[in-house]
């Protein structure tokens, strides 16, 4: 699954903001990677996020990329990993729980899906 959002701010900030509320929810979450890029006004950034989950013993990631220029910011959250086993893949919904929480981040401060 995927997620759109848009919003307004900066998109420094709003990385910043996700960090922070993604680590505070969970001592195994980590920033694994962080790229900024600058093209002509728009600013990109990707964040890439791991967390391990106790309840079924594996990893999920999550990367998400904002994309903003003029006080406007896209955010695109895709949640992979947490399944279990070499031929199966369920996964008891890790991954969309970790995109939940950042979506709850961004929703709480006006961000609307697309």
């Amino acid at each position: 699954m995927a997620v759109s959002l848009r919003g307004r701010g900066a998109p420094e900030e709003i990385a910043e903001l996700l960090t922070h509320s993604l680590r505070k929810s969970a001592v195994s979450c980590e920033l694994i990677g962080r790229r900024d890029r600058r093209i002509g006004n728009e600013s990109i950034i990707l964040l890439v996020f791991e967390k391990y989950y106790m309840r079924s013993s594996n990893r999920a990631s999550l990367s998400i990329m904002l994309t903003g220029s003029d006080g406007e910011v896209f955010v695109d959250i895709v949640g992979a990993g947490g399944g279990t086993g070499v031929f199966l893949s369920f996964s008891w919904g890790a991954e969309e729980s970790f995109e939940k929480s950042a979506c709850s981040v961004l929703e709480g401060i006006g961000y609307v899906r697309l």
